[in-house]
């Protein structure tokens, strides 16, 4: 399992000047109880938990849902949250049991029950939306609730499944505001989180305040939060430059993250070691131009990742050659070791053999934004210039791109992707499993069956073979191209405290922890 670790590269100074007495860091009688504001790009596609697997999206779950399971800031086991208790049972981790507390309602004020956690699981299966989180439960075979007991059957062996539990997934909705086989419309929100969604106005703001009722593993719920969503780097920077911000995570633009101070007094900034990838992704279905494993191959022989992550990203990132990033158990550079330098004369002889007409016309569809447009455009570049390929590029805005891709509109897409929790199989399964959330059309018996042999731990280290013949397996295939690896950056004004633990690895947002100092 990853080691979560963060670098806190400002502090607030320690007083030590003569005269200056511990009373200065306590509140005042006038301390502020504004609602500290929050900045982000991040865009929230769903309120409802069965609609949607984005990392916006899953960070207000966090918030104003409630799991059975939950991770402590830092932790790389899940502990009990909604449930009282919960674990395997039998020897044979394939049915996993858990007690829900007894105190618990929603924000309506309902009480809620076992048959809550139960309709909440069958429904986001039944639902399936190809946004959705349902790929995470491939071996989920059905739900029995009786009395506060609430038992998952599994059809297969699945060591991971309790840290599933502790993510956006896990969400757990009334079975009374939640309607069976559809996504529930509107702009509220009927959970039983640490925070009750007060208002919302999608891509633009969400108002959080503390949920009273809130019983779990938190003991304590924080102040008022707010959200401002902006579509592009530069709007979250001016916002914050403006002072319309209190804290800015996940994005601000690159030049500006590589020229920050730790030395300025204005701000606190926490650089976390983070898990976020990006991956060019290739639709492998039939009758798409990059069906031929070898015409894949080609691209992944001219990619060159030193002008992204120097250019683009301004040093922000690092160079990916694997699945699995650094950090992680069976971590390995297959792409790097098939791949060391861009080749052409390797890429052309690739592209002969496969025996496609060139340069060979392929649609790259990404998402609409400032960052993202650059890199497209350098990636383009490469693959245009030595007259294998010619690209044609297509911004398209978040909601409708994930759509897009997912109904395979797209020849190549690029992606990226956040750790759901602290293990290495939450970058298997949802990226090259049976059924996974790329949608690319990628699908092989081996693949799934190394992702197999990976869930039969409890003592993950023992599956670090088999991670690296998985990552193996995805450099021969090539069902994508990773790219790169970056850091998470929070930005926050000298007077709020806690942001960051809105970083820390584990995919929970904790806006409970800011606050004034």
């Amino acid at each position: 399992m990853r080691s979560i670790r963060l670098r806190i590269l400002a502090i607030l100074a320690v007083l030590v000047i003569a005269g200056v007495g511990a009373w200065q860091l306590l509140p005042s009688d006038g301390a502020k109880d504004d609602p500290v504001t929050v900045g982000t790009t991040d865009a929230v596609t769903s309120l409802d938990p069965a609609g949607a697997y984005d990392a916006g999206s899953w960070a207000m779950y966090s918030n104003v849902y409630q799991s059975l399971m939950t991770f402590k800031s830092g932790a790389i086991v899940p502990e009990p949250d909604a449930a009282e208790s919960c674990g395997f049972i039998g020897g044979k981790l394939q049915t996993y049991q858990c007690k829900l507390r007894d105190d618990l309602t929603f924000s309506n004020g309902r009480k809620m029950t076992a048959e809550d956690v139960k309709y909440s699981f069958e429904r986001m299966l039944k639902i399936k939306t190809d946004v959705g989180p349902s790929v995470l439960y491939p071996s989920l075979k059905n739900v029995v609730a009786d009395g506060r007991t609430i038992t998952f059957n599994l059809s297969s062996r699945d060591a991971t499944f309790p840290q599933k539990l502790a993510t956006g997934s896990g969400s757990i909705v009334d079975r009374d505001e939640y309607p069976d086989g559809e996504l529930r419309t509107g702009n509220s929100v009927s959970g039983s989180g640490p925070y009750m969604l007060k208002s919302y106005q999608p891509g633009v703001k969400a108002e959080l305040v503390p949920n009273p009722k809130y019983k779990g593993a938190l003991s304590k719920t924080g102040g008022p939060v707010n959200i401002r969503y902006y579509e592009q780097s530069d709007e979250l920077l001016a916002a914050w430059k403006s002072g319309r911000v209190d804290v800015t995570h996940r994005q601000l633009p690159p030049s500006t993250l590589a020229e920050l101070n730790p030395g300025d007094v204005d701000q606190r900034i926490t650089e976390a070691d983070s898990a976020e990838i990006r991956n060019l992704v290739f639709n492998v279905r039939d009758g798409s131009p990059l069906a031929d494993k070898r015409v894949r191959q080609a691209i992944a022989s001219i990619i060159d990742r030193a002008p992204l992550v120097t250019d683009i990203y301004k040093g922000t990132v690092e160079p990916l050659y694997s699945l699995i990033p650094q950090g992680y158990i069976g971590h390995s550079t297959p792409f790097f070791d098939e791949y060391p330098a861009p080749d052409l004369k390797r890429a052309k002889k690739l592209m002969q053999e496969a025996g496609v007409q060139l340069p060979l016309p392929i649609t790259f569809a990404y998402r609409s934004g400032d960052a993202y447009t650059t890199e497209t455009a350098e990636i383009k570049r490469q693959l245009n210039a030595g007259g294998l390929f010619k690209v044609t590029t297509k911004p398209v805005e978040w909601t409708a791109f994930q759509k897009g891709y997912a109904a395979g509109k797209y020849d190549m897409y690029a992606v990226g992707w956040l750790p759901d929790y602290p293990d290495p199989d939450t970058f298997s399964q949802p990226l090259v499993g049976r059924d996974s959330s790329l949608h690319n059309g990628y699908s092989s018996k081996k693949m799934d069956q190394l992702i197999s042999d990976t869930l039969q731990f409890s003592d993950r280290s023992r599956t670090a073979a088999d991670f690296k013949e998985l990552q193996k397996l995805v450099g021969e295939d090539v069902p994508l191209v990773p790219l790169w690896q970056k850091k998470d950056y929070v930005v926050a004004k000298p007077d709020v405290s806690g942001s960051q633990y809105l970083s820390d690895g584990t995919g929970i947002w904790r806006l409970w922890e800011l606050g004034w100092i």
